[in-house]
């Protein structure tokens, strides 16, 4: 998959999907898959324009909290067919207008024939751009456009900010299903205390990052890709309070691998289910205790719902 981080015109027609793309829901693959089957239909190139940051964090100053790594975005957006992702610092584009973006971009730089996007999507300064613009401003150039309506579950809109919500409340396996994949991380693997192997529960200790929608704390049932195995974990994402850590730590263990050592190695964790609250033990032995009893559980819903 080509990723283009400047506006530079793509020498073949395109059919581009047009968004953010936080967390790449089931929403969302809605529009890129209307946008890589319209390419394959019509001979187009499929392409996705998004963001280097989210647009609140540059307008708004808030503090970045993204459902997803930029890096996992990318390996999903190529998973779903994707062949090239203008990757757009959005500070470079935040004040061209609505018609400019219309003529100078989606025309000019994208050369796209066709468009998808979501319901509610918006462009140009000030946001002012609707989808009910973008076909009007679009069929100018003959661009047809095909804005995808919201996907309901549960009985409510799958969005990026009910997804976040589901994260901060430890609502994993929820939080899974608007996405369509398994929320986790890719992280190297850093050297922590080695408590883990003094009481026979060797650890993968990962520092979460920032810029992140932050889960709450507590213990996971979890799946860990070491090479081409796939391993069921119980992960405990929070500051360790029986032990002391003034960093959140993702800390995995898994009692099925037996292989050599992992530091420095960059791991995927994928959360399946919540098992517990963060909380502090009266001594380490009872902490050994519960993640025994963690990790059984953590087995059965592995076996439940994670194959």
């Amino acid at each position: 998959m080509k990723i283009i981080k400047e506006l530079i015109r793509s020498e073949l027609p395109t059919s581009t999907a047009l968004g953010y793309f936080d967390g790449v829901h089931i929403g969302h693959r809605a529009v890129i898959g209307e946008a890589v089957a319209t390419a394959r239909r019509s001979g187009l190139v499929p392409t996705v324009f998004t963001l280097l940051q989210s647009p609140r964090t540059v307008l708004r100053g808030e503090e970045s909290c993204n459902i997803l790594m930029t890096e996992k975005k990318l390996q999903i957006l190529s998973s779903l067919g994707v062949e090239q992702v203008y990757l757009i610092d959005f500070r470079t584009i935040k004040d061209i207008t609505a018609g400019e973006f219309v003529e100078n971009i989606v025309h000019g730089i994208f050369n796209a024939t066709h468009i998808s996007c979501g319901f509610n999507y918006h462009f140009g300064a000030g946001a002012l751009g609707s989808g009910e613009m973008l076909e009007g401003m679009c069929s100018r150039f003959g661009i047809s456009v095909l804005a995808r309506p919201r996907i309901i579950l549960g009985g409510q809109p799958v969005s990026s900010t009910r997804i976040r919500e589901c994260i901060r409340r430890g609502d994993v396996r929820q939080a899974n299903e608007m996405l369509g994949s398994r929320y986790g991380y890719c992280l190297p693997v850093i050297h922590g205390r080695q408590l883990g192997r003094t009481i026979g529960i060797p650890t993968l200790n990962m520092e979460f990052p920032q810029g992140l929608v932050c889960p709450r704390y507590g213990a996971y049932a979890s799946v860990v890709r070491i090479a081409d195995r796939e391993y069921f974990g119980v992960t405990d994402i929070g500051v360790k309070p029986t032990v002391g850590s003034q960093k959140v730590i993702v800390e995995t263990w898994m009692p099925d691998y037996s292989g050599g050592e992992l530091y420095g190695e960059e791991l995927s964790v994928e959360l399946l289910d919540f098992i517990r609250p963060e909380r502090k033990f009266p001594d380490v032995e009872a902490l050994k205790n519960e993640i025994v009893n963690n990790a059984a559980q953590a087995r059965n819903i592995y076996d439940d719902i994670g194959k």
